[in-house]
């Protein structure tokens, strides 16, 4: 136990004395949670509409007003007059407006007659996002304009009431879970991955292969270091990323040890897997390029920026088999659901059955002798 603690001392002493090895850890995280969480999950404001009004009559002055209030109220867009509706959709096409809505000639007399009147809405379906905004904005004003003026006693409709269990969660929020994720994933690549094969590089290991020492201990040494480096990143980025984005839950004592118990299982499914990866490497290049690799094959399939279930069947298989799926899962449950242990203990399961797994596997391959 002394000769594996003196390794775990020397990991440490080590990673503490590189203050800029460990703000790199945890500056990717961060960046990402504070730029995508804003530049991304936000709702539609200021976008530029043309109103090409070729009725002049008083439904269609109904309708600008409509517009008008929208501009005021949830500024999803603001109105852009035009005189043709050719123009209109040039200026759609090149990008100077974000769609048109075209009110026909004789609308008010359709609608006063009940003759089944149309208004035309343009917009450019390349950017799903912008178009799928501007559709349901205007699907919603249609409907106003649908409703009765004098609601009859006998409901003619079915209505839906939408009950949200949790209060508005931003997008910034939604990302927290897999930001931590990915600070502890960086620093177990760059603090264990990365100076494991430095030091194999460097000849620090054949030190090591000289003493008494056995390869167990050896092993055991080597991930415990590695995984105190990913616990010390996940709460920092915890704490770091609540406080950005605005979530109390780190001040409830039990959700604290709920994150605790999830962040260690998490750092030894973490460290397990990187040591797996790297116990029979020794080129110090190659877990530089497998960084952005692995990154990509484990990060984006983990349901941390989009839902599992809208991924296809052989993206939704690397998700059962990914930690970091696990991982994202059992922070959202404690930061954004207070779902308590009940919904935390699989994951917590997976992981450290991951971990432990993958570090019986690794034991085995490493070299003992030099």
């Amino acid at each position: 136990m002394q000769r594996m603690f003196a390794i775990v001392e020397r990991e440490m002493r080590k990673f503490f004395r590189s203050p800029a090895l460990m703000m790199v850890s945890m500056t990717l995280p961060l960046v990402q949670l504070v730029i995508l969480g804003n530049a991304f999950g936000g709702k539609i404001r200021n976008a530029r509409m043309g109103v090409v009004d070729y009725d002049h009559g008083s439904q269609a002055l109904k309708i600008k007003e409509d517009f008008n209030a929208i501009a005021v109220n949830i500024r999803t867009f603001t109105t852009v007059p035009y005189d043709n509706e050719q123009q209109a959709r040039e200026d759609v096409r090149t990008g100077k407006i974000d769609g048109a809505v075209i009110i026909p000639a004789q609308y008010s007399r359709r609608v006063l007659a009940g003759d089944s009147p149309s208004i035309g809405l343009v917009v450019d379906n390349t950017d799903q996002v912008m178009s799928s905004a501007l559709e349901a904005e205007m699907q919603s004003l249609v409907d106003a304009l649908n409703a009765p003026v004098i609601q009859p006693y006998v409901v003619q409709q079915i209505t839906l009431k939408i009950v949200e269990l949790y209060p508005y969660v931003e997008y910034m929020k939604y990302l927290l879970s897999g930001s931590i994720a990915l600070a502890m994933y960086v620093a177990v690549m760059i603090g264990g991955g990365m100076l494991y094969i430095d030091d194999k590089a460097r000849g620090v290991h054949e030190g090591y292969l000289v003493t008494p020492i056995t390869r167990l201990e050896l092993v055991l040494g080597l991930n415990i270091a590695g995984a105190l480096k990913a616990i010390l990143s996940g709460i920092s980025l915890t704490l770091i990323g609540t406080l950005l984005s605005g979530i109390g839950v780190i001040f409830h004592p039990m959700a604290l040890i709920q994150l605790s118990l999830l962040i260690v299982a998490i750092s030894i499914a973490f460290n397990g897997m990187m040591f797996l990866m790297m116990v029979r490497v020794e080129d110090p290049l190659v877990p530089r390029a497998m960084f952005g690799v692995l990154n990509t094959l484990l990060f984006f399939p983990s349901g941390a920026i989009s839902p599992i279930t809208g991924f296809p069947k052989w993206l939704r298989a690397i998700a059962v088999v990914d930690p970091f799926t696990y991982a994202v899962h059992g922070f959202k449950s404690i930061l954004l659901k207070d779902g308590g242990f009940t919904a935390i203990w699989p994951d917590i399961t997976f992981l450290m059955l991951f971990g432990v797994g993958s570090l019986l596997i690794a034991t085995p391959l490493f070299k003992r002798t030099l």
